[in-house]
């Protein structure tokens, strides 16, 4: 396979200290983010530059990393003989700091550490035996389907190796358990799921990687739910009682008087499942103005503009 040299991936030299791995995977990470980059193949050089940092971050891969790397030779890598991956390092996805990458482990690092991708090798009666691709897929999950137990049909690409040794992939479906209250970017592991393993290697593992669906009434943070109410400005003024949506159904919600636009009305127990209890729904204030479309519309301002001494720029710049 490959031998992949991160410190050149990087730009560091092989005594570079953490501070100046951090400030090159920066720079690259910015450079390469496959969001804003216009470079040929930026998704490509994100991924390997996250992949270098997340080696060379870490002391412990570092040192096992440092140890191995003389194993390189003209550009090829060899695990030497006996060689047994380290299974407990990360799968699916790596990142670092503000950046986050998740896709597959390149077979070199998955040599190394036993990540996603081709997993570790391990020696079973003399013949290298390798684990299976551990796979890693979205599962999108609308906000009213996390407040209690869903079970899902999925499909996805199966790894699949012939008789001949021939690569290509299968369509796999499966039931799946959803538990309540996952989050955004949580990952679900479903054990022995992913590909195949070699001469006698495991299966590799299947990650459900949650995507909450955007909801057009309701904002996430958190464990809390925000939902924008638009109200009128004698609502605002006098105060008003409303119907107001929730996850499960509409409430009535008092408004009380003298509001203000962005003012927060809290509804406990209305958000989303934790692991103990429910979040809070926050009912988010919006004083809508009605338009003055008439003679008579303007004279109503006009009269209340004139019998009030209210300055709402009094404070302002105090």
């Amino acid at each position: 396979m490959e031998f992949k040299d991160y410190y050149k991936i990087l730009g560091v030299a092989a005594d570079a200290d953490d501070k100046a791995i951090k400030t090159a995977y920066r720079k690259l990470a910015r450079q390469y983010h496959p969001d804003v980059s216009t470079e040929h193949q930026a998704e490509d050089k994100f991924k390997e530059v996250t992949e270098a940092y997340e080696v060379l971050k870490s002391s412990e891969k570092r040192a096992e990393y440092d140890e191995l790397r003389r194993y390189g030779r003209g550009g090829k890598f060899q695990p030497p003989p006996g060689w047994q991956a380290n299974r407990d390092s990360h799968a699916g996805g790596f990142g670092g700091g503000e950046h986050v990458y998740e896709g597959d482990f390149s077979e070199f690092f998955s040599s190394i550490f036993g990540g996603a991708g081709n997993s570790g090798f391990t020696r079973q009666g003399g013949n290298f035996a390798q684990r299976g691709q551990d796979i890693e897929t979205d599962l999108p999950i609308f906000l009213e389907d996390t407040l209690k137990p869903e079970e899902r049909t999925i499909e996805y690409n199966m790894p699949h190796i012939d008789a001949q040794g021939r690569r290509s992939s299968v369509r796999k479906t499966l039931k799946v358990k959803v538990p309540p209250g996952v989050g955004d970017g949580e990952r679900i592991r479903l054990k022995g799921q992913g590909g195949p393993g070699l001469g006698g290697g495991a299966s590799g593992d299947l990650y459900l990687r949650i995507r909450l669906v955007p909801h057009p009434l309701f904002d996430v943070e958190g464990h809390n739910l925000l939902v924008t109410v638009p109200i009128s400005p004698w609502e605002a003024a006098l105060g008003a009682k409303l119907t107001v949506p929730t996850l499960e159904g509409d409430i009535r919600l008092t408004v009380p008087a003298n509001s203000q636009t962005g003012q927060r009305l809290r509804v406990k127990g209305r958000g989303l499942v934790m692991k103990q209890g429910r979040g809070d729904l926050y009912a988010v204030l919006k004083v809508v103005m009605p338009p003055a479309a008439d003679d008579k519309q303007r004279q109503h301002w006009q009269a209340m503009a004139a019998s009030s001494d209210f300055n709402p720029r009094a404070e302002w710049r105090k």
